[in-house]
């Protein structure tokens, strides 16, 4: 007899549902799977074979495979139970195992992959290259004991020489330069252990020339054949007239150049301490190290130099014995030129200069040999100064101002002017150095001309130094 009698439909509870069929699970059967469809009248539709064995490769965890990948490109629509395609070729190795040695089994790593050969520079290469036209980053570099005293911009051009005079002075006018993290400007004076901030620079490439061995022993003989002193740390050259000390527009050949060739093994090129003009002959000093020009231009700088020039002037000068003080400022003529005028004290520019001299000899009242001891050292000072008190130096193009002048027969038409002598205490302290140049050949024809003999006794040197 059965415990559970029929319920609605004529059914018992553990029987039949509506419609005579059994709501529970067939005896041996398996559940319908949730969303499955339905059949008419509720039955669940048997999922197709082909969809059973997807769902069970899809619940099936897969092994990891231990060779690499192969990256193929996807199929459109693939079958859920199509293998994945391989790709054509041999296959990869399997991964080795990791030697014993190993103390950590290391990942999976992508093959190496060969660099493309290419025609681009290398690194070197370009770092060469760009070593010629140079943007260099800020620098901070400590002056040395050689560099004491020395003004920035030679600073600069000592440090940097292919750095252009412009470049200097825009700098520094920017206030990019700093010294001891404070601004700077061009011709202040540097000392021993200070740090000068160099901002990024643009270096001009220097040209390379190739260089003649017999052109530098001829250089090296002439300046040799020049030489009127010279020790460890000095040289003093009688530079003749027409030699320019410094380079400048149409300027090849001169003096500053011409020390190249006696650069010495560790690199250090003899420096120019003072200037002279290009038409001006005489004693022209040389430092041959770093210390040797800083000590020299604080020479130079304080005064403790004397220097004595001697000059053919035109007229005699009616004091005999003078002193001349101007200011002088420097204005450009009609033709262009630049040449140094007496200004007034507040002008602008203006510079306070001021000249001894002394008449030594003269030639009845048309030509008279002056002596002449500079206590400042401006540019053209001697020269604006003869011409101010009335007595011109004789062949000079710039400042010989009088009218219907006739130049004598047999004195050459060169201006008149000789660095006659220096004197100045040794850098290292090793006494004084005393040097004195003879007259240029122009000089000398007019000197026996004119019946002037090299006097014994100079009057200027009785002068005073300030």
């Amino acid at each position: 007899m059965r415990t559970g009698g029929k319920g609605v439909g004529g059914n018992g509870a553990g029987g039949k549902g509506p419609g005579g069929r059994s709501a529970g699970p067939k005896r041996g059967g398996r559940p319908a799977a949730a969303g499955a469809p339905r059949g008419p009248g509720g039955k669940a539709k048997r999922p197709s074979h082909d969809a059973r064995r997807s769902a069970r490769a899809v619940a099936r965890p897969r092994p990891e495979r231990e060779e690499a990948e192969i990256r193929t490109e996807p199929t459109r629509n693939p079958a859920p139970h199509h293998p994945v395609p391989r790709a054509a070729g041999p296959r990869k190795p399997a991964a080795q195992p990791a030697t014993p040695s190993a103390s950590k089994p290391s990942a999976r790593s992508a093959p190496t992959r060969k660099a493309p050969v290419s025609d681009a520079p290398t690194r070197a290469e370009v770092k060469a290259e760009t070593a010629q036209v140079l943007a260099t980053g800020v620098q901070q570099l400590v002056v040395t004991a050689d560099e004491n005293e020395m003004r920035i911009d030679r600073f600069l051009e000592s440090r940097f020489p292919q750095l252009s005079f412009s470049h200097i002075q825009r700098i520094v006018r920017k206030g990019e330069l700093r010294v001891n993290g404070k601004r700077a400007d061009s011709k202040d004076r540097l000392e021993e252990g200070q740090t000068v901030r160099i901002p990024p620079l643009k270096l001009e490439p220097q040209e390379s020339r190739p260089r003649s061995l017999k052109a530098d022993d001829d250089t090296l003989g002439f300046l040799r054949s020049i030489t009127l002193y010279e020790d460890d740390d000095v040289i003093v050259l009688n530079k003749p007239a027409g030699l320019a000390v410094q380079g400048g527009s149409g300027t090849t050949r001169h003096v500053d150049q011409m020390l190249d060739v006696l650069t010495d093994k560790s690199g250090q090129k003899p420096r120019l301490v003072h200037r002279l003009d290009k038409d001006t002959a005489g004693c022209l000093v040389i430092a041959k190290s770093r210390f040797a020009a800083a000590t020299l231009a604080k020479t130079f700088r304080s005064r403790s130099a004397r220097k004595v020039y001697w000059a053919l002037v035109a007229g005699v000068p009616r004091v005999r014995q003078g002193r001349v003080s101007t200011y002088l400022a420097r204005e450009e003529a009609y033709d262009g030129d630049q040449r140094m005028a007496v200004a007034q004290h507040g002008d602008d520019g203006a510079m306070h200069a001021v000249t001894y001299y002394a008449v030594v000899e003269t030639a009845a009242q048309k030509l008279a040999w002056l002596s002449l001891k500079p206590v400042t050292g401006r540019t053209h000072q001697l020269r604006a100064h003869a011409a101010h008190i009335g007595h011109p130096i004789v062949g000079d193009p710039k400042y010989f101002n009088i009218k219907n002048w006739e130049l004598p027969g047999g004195i050459q038409n060169k201006l008149h002017l000789l660095a006659r002598r220096i004197v100045l205490p040794h850098p290292r302290g090793k006494g004084t150095i005393d040097v004195s140049a003879p007259l240029p050949p122009h000089m000398r024809q007019s000197w026996n001309l004119l019946g002037f003999e090299d006097a014994p006794y100079d009057p200027i040197v009785d002068a005073p130094d300030e």
